[in-house]
């Protein structure tokens, strides 16, 4: 689907040029609603623009309230007694993980009445951004002079030295953050919480009202929100920071401001990087993603159990599906590339290279070529032993070989300061399904298989005289990594005893980790390093024609984006900014009642207690991407108004480039919220701690 399909050829050829020239920070031209800023760098003329000029204090109050899922999503405190509101589909992996056989509770929603009621979710970590510092000095000194595979391996060893250091001084959880693709590093310190609980979530069948066919369009109806309570020390945390929920919510024109943690956008590509993104990546991403999707919709008919412990990965991977579709679709407009070609080449002609086998640009553009070349190898084994039990028993097995080296030498997801966060997953009481997990190793198999070819040893190493589904079978039954206790005791007994294992899977990913390891360092050395010296050298030609109006690429940290509540055109047709709680039900009624437009029996039988007219969901022009959901949406008050669940289908042109012609971002409205919770699932002492003022 067109990304800016409301326009004509030229006209969406114009906006995008224009919108690649924005995206890039071109100098002399401002959008005031384009950017995920930094928290401790936002554009205060762009705000201005606004009539809005944030305090210090302002800004340190959002970002305290701001919370980052470490499972990929973005969320906010909203009471004085630890309660964090995010998505439902953000937090649908812990609820998954915390139904059983009879208990679905994704399908029956989940409301705690007492404390005591709360349920501890196995494995979430949340953090809270405490403090950033700029160490770009530090780690960039740590390279200079080196060759340059030589110079990304001190870079790495300096990073982790740093967040040692600071870790063992300050008591928080330390990361040191690349941003411009290498032309900065921050040192974030977080405040880390892993004794979360489940408090509310609504069924399904609400929070993701019409799924698919809805999902990335707008109207939407949707009670996306889930609530959870974040303890310490067995009591309710008390944060110094939450958000107060507006009493009066918003209006079309209003200033909406987002503080969250987009995942990743490639807006600093060069042209030569996006290419490989969109005749590479993107392409096998999406194949990868369909042919998932299809072996799930498989597994989860098979039975009314596995549909239950299936769903939540087919609802990922279909979204994902319906994501990269859109993403490869504004990648395959010739206009974006004639945009970023012509800024490249503005860029160029303000670097003083007197040589041109130095340009940073030509360097890029050679390690795409490396990448074409070990790139779907490196998928593939990554996927055999990346993911589910496989990737517990690589992990393990990496362990092994990692631990006993000084931190500051191992692969960085082993250094000191990442165990405490990779040690909550590997040890986590999470249900394990082996059913799940075989369907899973098959899919892994057949993909590693395909790349690279059903006759080339390792693949018939691995499939070992089966089938893909026979041999994942047997794998798994030949596994004792179920078990928590057998984890710990092959950590805790190191080298000797994992080489002693006869585990199954133990033995299986030992067989792979070689070449796993050799394609990485390949990556890392060809293509990470150049990658990273190069974009530093963009970065000092930007940043000197620029100033402070480039902002960095989303890396999964704090971001702030803002704009105003503002519908738009489709199609000849106005699009209002808010949908109504009325509006679910006529939906509902046009598309005959089916799957997913079916409503919960308790909306049906409590239709009448609503006001109709309640505002439900709402559109923004806030800059966002993946990881935003469960984002908080604030007024310039600092007020709570909405939670951030989604995009348009045309916002997805955001991983490489802006737009605000046709492009939404997607918000649950406060007062929605607030309506379905009293009225529909008896939630009122909730809402009324959510309702108290903040801090």
């Amino acid at each position: 689907m067109n990304t800016l399909r409301a326009l004509g050829v030229r006209a969406r050829a114009a906006v995008l040029l224009a919108t690649l020239s924005l995206s890039a920070g071109a100098a002399g031209i401002a959008r005031g609603e384009e950017g995920m800023w930094l928290p401790n760098k936002p554009p205060m003329d762009l705000l201005k623009k606004h009539g809005f000029a944030p305090t210090p204090q302002w800004l340190e109050h959002q970002q305290k309230s701001a919370v980052r899922f470490n499972n990929g999503g973005s969320g906010s405190f909203v009471s004085a007694d630890g309660l964090v509101m995010t998505n439902h589909h953000v937090g649908s992996e812990m609820i998954a993980q915390l139904s059983a056989p009879g208990k679905d509770l994704l399908a029956t929603g989940f409301l705690a009445r007492t404390r005591a009621e709360e349920l501890k979710c196995p494995e979430l970590e949340l953090n809270v951004l405490w403090s950033i510092e700029d160490v770009t000095e530090r780690v960039t000194a740590a390279a200079a002079g080196k060759p340059v595979a030589e110079a990304n391996v001190a870079r790495r060893t300096e990073m982790a030295r740093i967040e040692k250091e600071q870790e063992d001084a300050t008591g928080l959880d330390c990361q040191v953050v690349t941003l411009y693709q290498g032309g900065a590093y921050h040192l974030y310190r977080f405040k880390r919480f892993t004794d979360v609980r489940l408090v509310f979530a609504p069924d399904e069948q609400m929070a993701s009202f019409g799924g698919d066919v809805d999902n990335f369009e707008f109207p939407r109806h949707c009670l996306d929100v889930s609530f959870f309570r974040v303890y310490e020390d067995g009591q309710p945390y008390k944060p110094e920071h939450h958000l107060a929920w507006s009493k009066n919510g918003s209006k079309e024109g209003d200033l909406a401001l987002v503080f969250g943690h987009p995942g990743r956008t490639n807006r600093l590509f060069t042209a030569d990087h996006m290419a490989f993104q969109r005749d590479v990546a993107l392409p096998y991403s999406l194949d990868r993603s369909a042919r998932r999707e299809i072996e799930l919709q498989t597994f989860t008919t098979r039975s009314e159990e596995f549909n239950r412990i299936g769903k939540d990965d087919l609802h990922g991977v279909a979204n994902q599906r319906k994501s990269r579709t859109g993403e490869l679709q504004a990648l395959l407009n010739p206009a974006l590339f004639e945009a970023r070609r012509a800024y490249d080449q503005r860029l160029h002609d303000r670097l003083n290279a007197p040589d041109a086998s130095m340009c940073p640009w030509d360097r890029i553009a050679v390690a795409q070529d490396t990448h074409r070349e070990i790139f779907y190898q490196r998928s593939a084994i990554g996927a055999l032993v990346g993911g589910g039990l496989a990737g517990a028993a690589h992990t393990i097995y990496q362990l092994s070989a990692e631990l006993p080296k000084p931190s500051t030498e191992r692969l960085r997801e082993f250094r000191d300061t990442a165990l405490p966060s990779l040690y909550l997953g590997l040890y986590s009481d999470a249900p394990i399904y082996p059913e799940l997990e075989a369907d899973r190793l098959a899919s892994a198999l057949t993909n590693f298989a395909r790349i690279y070819g059903g006759d080339h040893p390792m693949v018939l190493r691995a499939l070992a005289g089966q089938s893909p589904v026979e041999r994942a079978a047997a794998l798994i039954r030949g596994s004792r990594l179920m078990k928590i206790d057998e984890r710990k005791r092959l950590v805790e007994g190191g080298a000797s005893a994992v080489a002693s294992s006869d585990d199954a899977l133990i033995r299986f990913v030992a067989d792979f980790d070689q070449e796993y390891r050799s394609l990485r360092k390949r990556f890392e050395d060809e293509v990470q390093a150049i990658e990273t010296a190069a974009y530093a050298e963009i970065a000092k030609v930007k940043f000197e024609a620029e100033g402070d109006s480039v902002y960095p690429d989303a890396t999964f940290t704090l971001r702030m984006s803002f704009g105003p509540i503002v519908g738009y055109s489709e199609g000849g047709k106005s699009v209002p900014a808010y949908t109504t709680m009325g509006g679910v039900f006529q939906r509902s009624t046009d598309r005959g009642a089916e799957k997913p437009f079916g409503l919960d029996p308790r909306w049906s039988e409590r239709k009448g207690t609503l006001n109709l007219s309640t505002p439900y969901n709402f559109v923004s022009t806030c800059d966002i991407i993946g990881g935003n959901s469960g984002s908080p949406t604030v007024n310039s008050a600092g007020e709570l108004i909405g939670i951030i669940f989604d995009g348009n289908i045309q916002s997805l042109i955001a991983r490489y480039a802006y737009d605000d012609t046709v492009a939404r971002a997607v918000s649950v409205d406060s007062r929605g919220i607030i309506e379905a919770m009293r009225k529909i699932y008896d939630a009122g002492f909730l809402a009324d701690e959510i309702q108290g003022s903040g801090h």
